[in-house]
């Protein structure tokens, strides 16, 4: 491809709300433009991008024996109705009727119209087990679209679903998943860790989510620092041993001061309403409520926080639920601050607060020990990639999907979810793989394999040879972005090293001579080569990249 006729609009400027490098550098080098906030088209060479790594992916999958298929982005809204998703999803769901007033969504995801698909076709536990998958655009209408192709409303995703006539069955394409999601990432260049997750509001009971490392992740990875454990934040466990004081109680006493005392002597707490029922929250002063936590532990997919107290006070409550984190327990002569004006102190919590279940509701902290027991956690951010899910039968049983098993008896179809955020992968990737120039793209996903310049197109040896050698690399079968530019040097090797092309060619000043430049992007490393070795000299290059 010519640079002269290819649409690759580059900026010198850093755009004003760009605040995340992938998003800084996608839009200055030209693969992406934003139409509104958290929507984007993707230029040239930011398709080249992602169809490369849709690519990787369709041949992993198609590896795995999944089938792709495709299904629309305007859902009827009675689809998410059977399920009660159409109620309980919330604002992200954007949703619209057509010209006859009938209800419909933009896919946000797809469980209930594939659930749809396969009712009326997977009949018999003799079709079972089938993996199917596509990749499309999904919409999100998002509070707060924010750092580019991280968190957008509308972004590109591959979406699996694996069906199965026992649990065995769902266990084993869980597991082949989980396998092919790591060879997925691999080959995109990814560094990443697969971490113990929530499943929200998709339901189901085991999954784990593929996580990016990266310092401007939305997420926290908990991990231990002497084995490969490691969990979303949300989803570690506190294995800690609390022991209690041998102070004797006090009296317990109102005020309107707080003393000064340690974290771990003050009892912190929040209220909460699920459905009709409220629940009194409480940790220790040094931790934090994991909300994550406290909605598993009551079974509930909802929970509103209750901001106005309306007289919850822990402190002799009755007929409110409560639950402590297992910390509050050992408190004893506490303090516990309803607001600015009424204080308790030496509260102890199994004589002052009538607590119904102590459990494992805060935040894992750094230094605490690690849940398998070898060694203590640590934290690093992570961009959420990739997630597996075993959805079980929450979706077949509210659809109706059944099929026949061996004695002919129906019975709901087992579900798995897999999903892979296509667009998300291509920032991620852009969020490792930088430097102070541009992007350092891996030789997987480059939009190009060799970035040939000729310095100065007026000069006849220059064109000549550069003329010469771009046709060659074709015919070679090498992907070449050749800059014929009529631009100065400097824009040239400014706007390539923006691009980030693994391997470039300059053709300049010993044109005549037929002496060349390779430089490959990553390493900064150059090389004076003859054009009659350049072929054999790109093909060892390109062969010994990561």
């Amino acid at each position: 491809m010519k640079q002269s006729h290819y649409f690759n609009p580059t900026l010198r400027e850093l755009p004003a709300d760009a605040e995340v490098i992938s998003h800084q550098l996608l839009l200055r080098a030209g693969y992406m433009r934003q139409n509104a906030a958290g929507i984007y088209s993707y230029l040239p060479l930011g398709k080249r991008v992602l169809r490369k790594i849709e690519d990787v992916i369709r041949e992993e999958l198609d590896s795995a024996g999944a089938q792709e298929l495709l299904m629309p982005a305007i859902q009827p809204a009675e689809l998410w109705q059977e399920t009660g998703r159409w109620e309980v999803y919330g604002p992200e769901l954007m949703r619209l009727k057509d010209r006859h007033d009938r209800p419909f969504a933009l896919g946000a995801t797809h469980e209930e119209l594939i659930t749809s698909l396969v009712r009326d076709e997977l009949n018999s536990y003799k079709q079972m087990p089938v993996i199917l998958y596509q990749i499309q655009t999904k919409y999100r209408d998002e509070r707060r679209p924010r750092f580019g192709l991280l968190r957008g409303r509308e972004f590109i995703m591959k979406d699996a679903y694996s069906f199965h006539s026992s649990q065995e069955q769902l266990d084993d394409a869980y597991r082949l998943m989980h396998e092919t999601y790591s060879k997925i990432f691999t080959r995109l260049g990814l560094d990443f860790r697969p971490v113990v997750a929530d499943s929200g509001a998709m339901g189901g009971k085991d999954t784990e989510e593929f996580m990016a490392l990266s310092k401007v992740g939305e997420d926290t990875i908990a991990y231990s620092d002497s084995s490969d454990y490691a969990a979303n934040i949300e989803m570690t466990e506190v294995h800690v041993q609390y022991e209690k004081s041998g102070e004797p109680e006090k009296e317990l006493e109102k005020t309107n001061s707080v003393a000064e005392v340690g974290a771990e002597k003050i009892i912190k707490f929040s209220a909460y309403r699920s459905g009709e029922e409220r629940i009194i929250v409480l940790v220790r002063g040094d931790h934090e409520i994991n909300e994550v936590k406290v909605k598993h532990l009551l079974e509930v997919e909802m929970l509103e926080e209750i901001h106005e107290l309306e007289g919850l006070n822990p402190v002799g409550v009755s007929g409110v639920k409560v639950v402590a984190d297992n910390a509050v327990k050992s408190v004893v002569n506490g303090i516990c601050r309803l607001d600015k004006e009424l204080v308790y102190h030496n509260v102890n919590p199994e004589r002052d607060i009538p607590v119904d279940t102590y459990t494992d509701i805060r935040f894992i902290k750094e230094g605490d020990p690690s849940p398998d027991g070898k060694g203590t956690i640590k934290f690093a951010e992570g961009i959420e990639v990739g997630q597996v899910f075993k959805l079980g039968t929450k979706y077949s049983e509210a659809m109706g999907a059944n099929y026949l098993d061996e004695n002919g008896k129906a019975q709901p179809i087992i579900m798995g979810c897999y999903g892979i955020g296509v667009s998300r992968v291509m920032a991620s990737v852009a969020e490792q793989m930088h430097d102070d120039n541009g992007l350092l793209w891996p030789k997987t996903l480059a939009p190009f394999q060799v970035h040939l310049i000729a310095v100065n197109v007026k000069d006849e040896a220059q064109n000549k040879l550069g003329e010469e050698l771009y046709e060659k690399l074709k015919s070679e079968k090498y992907d070449v972005l050749y800059d014929d530019r009529k631009e100065r040097a400097g824009v040239k090797f400014k706007d390539s090293d923006l691009i980030g092309i693994p391997l470039r060619v300059v053709i300049g000043k010993k044109a005549g001579d037929g002496i060349v430049e390779v430089k490959v992007r990553k390493t900064g490393e150059t090389f004076e080569v003859d054009a009659s070795e350049l072929e054999s000299t790109l093909k060892r290059l390109w062969d010994n990249l990561d």
